[in-house]
C-alpha cells in the first residue's frame, strides 16, 4: 500500500494532552506533520505543543460539544488553511460491575468515546473533503470483544467502530478514507489507573494470553503513524489484534462461558468493596470530572 508523506500536512489530534494522544503527536510531528491538538487540559496541551518540532497550535473543547467543536475546526482552517488527518483520539473509562456503577461516570464514557467522535467527525469532515483527506478512529479490544466490568468501554467502543465502517461507506466516493486503530491494554495513565483498582487489576490478570499483558506505548504509536500514512482501513497497535478479527463471532459465546468463572475469583474483593461506585479512572478521566464540575 502506498505511503503518504507527512511533511507540511495538517493533523488534528483529539485527546492529545497525554498517553496514545500526546505521543502520536510528538510523533508525527518528527515526521513533519502540522499539529492541532484538541482536549480538555489546556496547559497539558501548551507543554506538549511546545515540545513538538513543527509549527503547531492547541485548543481547548470538550469534543461532545458541537458547538465548540465546530468553532475549533474553523479557527483549525484559518490557522493552517486546510486539515488533512483527522485523529478521533479523545477517551475515557470506568470499570466495574454494571449494577454498581455510578450512572454519570457510564453515561460520560458512552457521550465523550462515542458521541465525541462522532461530533469530531461531523465537524472537521468538510474539511477532510476539501483535501480529500483522512479520518481515523481509535478503538479498542474491547470493540472487536466484550468483556465483563467495562459494559460502558466495550459499548462505546463497539460504537465508534460501527461508526467509522458505516460512515467509511458514505464518504468514500468524496475522496475521504476512514480508518479504525484497535488497541490492546497500553500503558496510558487510563490504564495504570484502572490498575489502582484491586478488582479491575485482579479481573484483567484473569484474562487470556495475550489479552491479560500491559504492552508498551512506543511501538503501538508507530503501529499507528504507519497507519496514517498508508491511510489504512484497519490499524492494529499489537500484532495479535489482525488475529482477533477471523473468530470474533465466537468470542461472546466464549465470554458467556469464560467470564462467570474469572468473576468468581474475585466475588469476595467486590464484596468488601461495598458495591460503591467508581467514577472514570486515570488522569484523563479526573482532568474530564473536573471540567464538568467547572
Amino acid at each position: 500500500m502506498s505511503r503518504t508523506v507527512l511533511d507540511g500536512q495538517v493533523v488534528v489530534v483529539t485527546g492529545a494532552a497525554r498517553g496514545v494522544g500526546e505521543l502520536l503527536a510528538r510523533k508525527l510531528a518528527a515526521r513533519g506533520a502540522r499539529l492541532a491538538l484538541v482536549g480538555l487540559e489546556p496547559e497539558e496541551l501548551k507543554r506538549v505543543c511546545a515540545a513538538l518540532p513543527t509549527d503547531s497550535d492547541h485548543w481547548h473543547a470538550d469534543v461532545t460539544d458541537h458547538v465548540a467543536m465546530a468553532e475549533v475546526a474553523q479557527e483549525v482552517k484559518a490557522r493552517f488553511g486546510k486539515v488533512d488527518v483527522v485523529i478521533a483520539n479523545a477517551g475515557v473509562a470506568q470499570g466495574g460491575p454494571f449494577a454498581d456503577s455510578d450512572p454519570a461516570a457510564w453515561r460520560r464514557v458512552v457521550e465523550v468515546n462515542l458521541i465525541g467522535s462522532a461530533v469530531t467527525g461531523r465537524a472537521f469532515l468538510p474539511l477532510l473533503t476539501e483535501s480529500r483527506g483522512y479520518l481515523l478512529q481509535i478503538a479498542s479490544l474491547a470493540a472487536i470483544t466484550a468483556a465483563p466490568m467495562m459494559t460502558a468501554y466495550c459499548a462505546s467502543k463497539s460504537g465508534v467502530e460501527a461508526f467509522a465502517h458505516s460512515l467509511r461507506a458514505e464518504v468514500a466516493h468524496r475522496g475521504v478514507k476512514v480508518g479504525v486503530a484497535y488497541l490492546s491494554w497500553t500503558d496510558t495513565d487510563m490504564v495504570r489507573g484502572a490498575d489502582e483498582d484491586e478488582v479491575l487489576r485482579d479481573v484483567r490478570r484473569r484474562l487470556p494470553w495475550p489479552a491479560n499483558k500491559t504492552y508498551e506505548l512506543s511501538p503501538a504509536v508507530d503501529r499507528i503513524v504507519s497507519g496514517v500514512e498508508r491511510r489504512a482501513a484497519h490499524v492494529y497497535a499489537q500484532w495479535w489484534l489482525r488475529g482477533m478479527q477471523p473468530i470474533r463471532g465466537y468470542l461472546p459465546s466464549f465470554i458467556g462461558v469464560f467470564g462467570p468463572r474469572q468473576l468468581a475469583g474475585v466475588q469476595e474483593k467486590l464484596a468488601g468493596r461495598g458495591g460503591a461506585p467508581r467514577g472514570l479512572v486515570g488522569a484523563g478521566g479526573a482532568a474530564d470530572e473536573k471540567e464538568r464540575r467547572g
